[in-house]
């Protein structure tokens, strides 16, 4: 019909956007989603797949030029960020929340958890301590390493000038080093009304809270951020 790929493409998706100017940003917005989501894996061929699910038809060559416009390169062999070393000769504890995650008593039951966020072109590490009534994040730390002087401890004393603690109260984590150090231990338990809680090995089904929290983090808050920076 001697028309061109991307005139026919323009074509689809008129009315969509009111101006060229949207339909980039959005494109982006996209872009962006996918390959977060991929955990920085997916290259332009993938993405396009991703996209075109979504009824929005572009060339492999436009996604490529985005993605190089964005810095957005996939890494198809990367040495993954652990935060969980149970490998550890450190006492562990036994799971007493065993996934009763609600709580009618503010202070009653806090889950910590500790994950990975790219600030540049380096990881620095969240520690957040959440109480399941009111799922506030009651304590948190930002540091540049895992240990638990840095991670855990200084969550726990940010948690602890927030919010009291009741009688029965649980602390639960994973059985990270850092939440079984000693230092951390002595801390928590030097309180009579507190009680360590661990998940079993290899299970985060046992700290869903925590992990559906970092899962927003990722996912819905850091891509608002990076979009609203990009509009500044």
């Amino acid at each position: 019909m001697n028309i061109s790929k991307n005139a026919y493409y323009y074509w689809k998706r008129e009315g969509r956007f009111k101006n060229q100017k949207e339909e980039v940003i959005y494109l982006k917005k996209r872009i962006l989603y996918h390959f977060i989501k991929s955990i920085e894996i997916y290259g332009s061929v993938r993405i396009q797949a991703m996209i075109k699910r979504e009824s929005l038809t572009y060339s492999r060559s436009y996604i490529a030029r985005l993605m190089h416009e964005m810095s957005l390169k996939s890494v198809l062999k990367r040495n993954l960020v652990v935060t969980t070393d149970s490998n550890h000769k450190q006492p562990v504890f036994d799971n007493i929340l065993q996934r009763d995650f609600c709580s009618m008593e503010l202070g009653r039951k806090w889950v910590s958890d500790i994950t990975y966020v790219r600030v540049g072109t380096a990881w620095n590490y969240l520690t957040t301590i959440m109480d399941l009534a009111d799922r506030k994040i009651v304590g948190w730390h930002v540091s540049t390493d895992m240990s638990t002087e840095n991670a855990t401890k200084k969550a726990w004393f940010n948690a602890r000038e927030n919010r009291e603690i009741v009688d029965g109260f649980v602390f639960h984590s994973d059985r990270g080093v850092q939440y079984a150090a000693s230092e951390l231990v002595e801390l928590v338990n030097s309180n009579p009304k507190a009680t360590q809680s661990m998940s079993r090995k290899g299970n985060c089904w046992d700290n869903t809270p925590a992990e559906s929290f970092f899962k927003m983090i990722k996912h819905e808050w850091l891509l608002d951020l990076y979009f609203t920076l990009q509009g500044n």
